[in-house]
């Protein structure tokens, strides 16, 4: 059995980040997890450009443990006409990296918007601030922003009654906070504008889920040959919410999907990133089952927190505190890393706004000290379950 710890990671929004990496250090964590964000979507990224991200990490005492995300092009996402030119950039991208030794690679699947929330600032009883996703606000925007043909069909009769509601109270500026919060995405990414989502919406609709499995195993078996040449692992980030919204197909959501997908293209490269928040937010979703039942293929690790109420509103909470039961899955994550040649790497997801950083402008879930409390309580865990100093 190897006698090593989990590598310790955080996420890097690179040199435009408020987060330094001197904070980083600081905070315990040894690897970094970054990507080109200046790089558009689909584009090659140039070798020089990783080099000297590479090296700005390395020459402060750190290395680059995983890189998130090379974003998947929307082309490849609905099999356009002009995909296989995408493919084509993607694989120049996965060998430019394996040049430089980065060979853990994050990625999504997820239809036109990536991770949805719609309020970025619920105060936390402590004052802290967390990230929140509330259905009601979600159908507030879909039925009354948005107006998608057919959105009132997505919902139950109560969230449609309570949206009616909650829609007739809000002022201009609440409701334009909500479309810039559903809209936004991920950090550092322009918003996706409300008639470019439309056309996507309904190039989808034709689609639907089987669709889009398809077009994943597609991309994956493309990118096969780059991958094993290359020793690259592939990690696909759960669906977050692991719910179908604004009528767009979600295909990694729980453990059935999950399994799907390494079902289809069943080989090594084709790995997870398991992210027990994304995966957490989900009712009927068992973290410790669905680890048991990709383990071997999962290659990085999101380790973070929600608490739900019975309507599947959900807001992110403490690491160690909410209906993640982190103990259990602390203890099935360190023993599948103690039968690995190298410790698996997590980060600390999210984090809430607390301390200094309530007076700083962030960005969302990424702020440093939340993340500093996680990381901390993660790594006094690991030592907890494994006794492994």
């Amino acid at each position: 059995m190897a006698n090593h710890k989990l590598q310790q990671t955080w996420r890097w929004y690179g040199p435009v980040d408020p987060v330094s990496l001197q904070d980083v250090k600081q905070a315990g964590a040894t690897g970094i997890v970054t990507a080109l964000h200046h790089i558009a979507h689909g584009e090659v990224w140039p070798l020089e450009d990783i080099k000297e991200r590479k090296a700005i990490i390395e020459a402060s005492g750190l290395t680059w443990a995983v890189v998130e995300s090379v974003p998947v092009h929307e082309a490849i996402k609905t099999r356009r006409a002009d995909a296989a030119q995408y493919i084509e950039n993607y694989k120049k991208s996965l060998i430019n990296l394996a040049a430089c030794g980065l060979k853990t690679i994050c990625y999504n699947f997820m239809p036109v918007l990536d991770w949805t929330r719609t309020q970025l600032d619920l105060t936390m009883t402590d004052g802290s601030k967390a990230l929140y996703f509330n259905w009601t606000d979600l159908a507030v925007f879909d039925l009354y922003l948005f107006k998608r043909e057919g959105a009132e069909n997505d919902y139950p009769a109560n969230i449609l009654e309570k949206a009616k509601l909650r829609f007739e109270t809000m002022t201009e500026d609440e409701l334009n906070e909500l479309r810039i919060n559903v809209l936004m995405g991920i950090p550092n990414e322009k918003e996706i504008e409300m008639e470019a989502l439309r056309e996507s919406i309904d190039t989808y609709k034709t689609m639907g889920m089987e669709g889009l499995r398809e077009n994943l195993a597609w991309f994956l078996t493309e990118i096969a040959e780059t991958c094993t040449s290359n020793g690259i692992k592939m990690t696909i980030h759960p669906d977050d919410p692991p719910y179908s919204i604004l009528g767009l197909p979600r295909i990694a959501s729980n453990k059935e999907d999950l399994l799907d997908i390494l079902k289809r293209v069943d080989q090594p490269f084709n790995g997870i990133c398991y992210c027990t928040g994304s995966l957490g937010a989900g009712m009927k979703n068992d973290l410790v089952d669905i680890f048991e039942a990709v383990k071997e293929r999962v290659y990085f690790l999101h380790l973070r927190n929600v608490t739900k109420d019975e309507e599947g509103n959900f807001y992110e909470a403490d690491h160690l505190g909410g209906d993640v039961n982190m103990y259990e899955v602390m203890k099935v994550i360190t023993a599948e890393n103690a039968k690995r040649d190298t410790p698996m790497p997590f980060r600390p997801d999210h984090g809430h706004q607390m301390l200094d950083d309530l007076n700083k402008v962030t960005n969302p879930g990424y702020s440093a000290i939340g993340r500093l409390r996680g990381l901390a309580e993660l790594r006094g865990l690991e030592v907890g379950v494994t006794g492994n100093y």
